[in-house]
């Protein structure tokens, strides 16, 4: 794509591929780098190949369009860089990370890497083509969700890489009868602790596990075992870390100026301006970008409630209704309804999976008859019901059949996927195992009945 269409589409926010302009580029002349910063007075890229010192190396407008860039003859594959930003009115200078940053440095560090072109040979065309004409609503579908860095450890305490993951992980997957694997976020992020969700680089798997080749030998090693791999993905905030996204020129450019609309107290975190025309074409080049260059068979999107309305986990007073008056967020519900389109038109057979705590109506029904477009929507309650249930010692349970029967109410009114998420074994909460009542005997006898419950349960597992 020429680069004036590239740009114009960018700033439109209907570019899906961004990540083809914006970021750095090795070449043949050395490295392209270009970054959008609109309200810049300078823009620098600092790294190893300058000795990090800002103004030599100076980046230059394109148009009006906020975008900035340069080339440099000395930057190579392999070189650290940030981005040296001075504010246009208040003259402060920020350096920042690389939000298109294909590969960051190991933690703490938190520059970006140079990336070279891929040298990954794909071996799962077969995968591909049976994927596309996968008739997903009428087939089993039994997802294993799991957070790479701790499902297995080496004595040391330090987590299995991707290649070792592919020895170990994919054939006990299989021999567990699974279809799917279900990453918790893989995109770099500061924190071990966030497990994943406090995301910094939404183009950049983490340098925790290998390189991005392995990560495209593992997803490609399921494949060829049958096996899908979906990535836990997190529109819905960001991380105030300095140095990453936020106020990235010295003003709030990914996030809103105004706390009632761009911040989640909770988490700690900024919430995404899904009405800018330049995040949008961020965010859907992120979800372009897993699904292209790694192969990844869906996204579950995270935390879609907190996207859909304005006053989640909020007071009286402390957030803006929409134009309507309102508390919808309209731009979000836009932005998502543009996400999944994008993805069933570009991906065919890939996957996107709300989860979505309330009862937004039609979640996981089509655009066109105004849903959300989402192809699954997580069934909280279910889940909330189940283990209530099944922690009750089974003396008093005759009392309470009403937990196992009322999901039946609505379970046919959306295309569900019947979880037990980690945030219900998380902070204190207890294994599922751990959950249940009883002598340890009684606790393994309660853990199957309650998987045999889940398989036996109309949905998605």
């Amino acid at each position: 794509m020429h680069s004036s269409d590239a740009l114009y589409l960018f700033n439109e926010g209907r570019n899906f591929q961004a990540y083809r302009l914006l970021g750095a580029h090795p070449s043949d002349g050395g490295t392209v780098f270009r970054v959008w910063a609109p309200n810049a007075g300078r823009v620098s890229v600092v790294g190893d190949f300058n000795g990090w010192r800002g103004g030599v190396d100076a980046l230059h407008p394109l148009g009006s369009s906020g975008v900035w860039e340069t080339t440099v003859a000395a930057a190579q594959p392999g070189n650290l860089y940030r981005f040296e930003i001075v504010n246009r009115h208040s003259g402060a200078k920020l350096i920042k990370s690389d939000p298109y940053g294909r590969g960051f440095e190991m933690r703490p560090g938190s520059a970006a890497y140079i990336a070279a072109p891929s040298r990954h040979v794909w071996g799962d065309a077969d995968w591909l083509a049976r994927r596309a004409a996968w008739d997903w609503q009428h087939e089993p579908v039994n997802i294993y969700e799991l957070h790479p860095g701790s499902w297995m450890r080496h004595p040391d305490g330090k987590p299995y890489l991707w290649r070792e993951l592919a020895e170990r992980l994919v054939p006990y997957a299989v021999d567990q009868g699974y279809t799917h694997l279900e990453l918790l976020p893989v995109t770099e992020h500061p924190l071990d602790e966030s497990w994943g969700y406090q995301t910094t680089g939404y183009f950049a798997p983490t340098s925790r596990y290998g390189s991005p080749d392995d990560l495209r030998f593992f997803i490609d090693a399921c494949h060829q075992a049958g096996l899908g791999v979906i990535l836990d993905w997190v529109p819905g905030h960001f991380p105030q870390d300095d140095w990453a996204l936020a106020r990235y020129d010295g003003t709030a450019l990914y996030e809103h100026e105004d706390p009632r609309l761009g911040l989640h107290a909770d988490w700690g975190t900024h919430i995404f301006n899904y009405g800018r025309h330049e995040v949008r074409s961020f965010l859907f080049s992120s979800a372009y970008w897993w699904l292209a260059e790694f192969h990844f068979d869906g996204l579950r999107v995270d935390a879609v409630a907190s996207m859909l309305y304005l006053d989640y986990s909020r007071k009286a007073g402390e957030w803006l209704p929409n134009k309507f008056g309102g508390r919808e967020n309209l731009d979000a519900v836009d932005f998502l309804k543009d996400l999944n389109t994008m993805v069933h038109a570009e991906f065919p057979g890939a996957l996107t999976i709300a989860e979505e705590s309330t009862a937004w109506p039609l979640v996981s029904r089509p655009t066109y008859v105004g849903g959300l477009g989402f192809s699954m929507k997580w069934n909280m309650g279910w889940m909330n019901d189940s283990l209530r249930y099944f922690q009750r010692d089974p003396i008093y349970r005759r009392w309470h059949h009403d937990e196992l029967t009322f999901g039946q109410v609505y379970a046919y009114s959306e295309n569900y996927v019947l979880p037990f998420s980690h945030d219900e074994v998380v902070h204190g909460k207890r294994s599922l195992l751990g959950k249940m009542p009883g002598d340890a005997w009684q606790r393994f006898a309660n853990l199957r009945l309650l998987l045999a419950w889940q398989a036996c349960t109309p949905g998605k597992k």
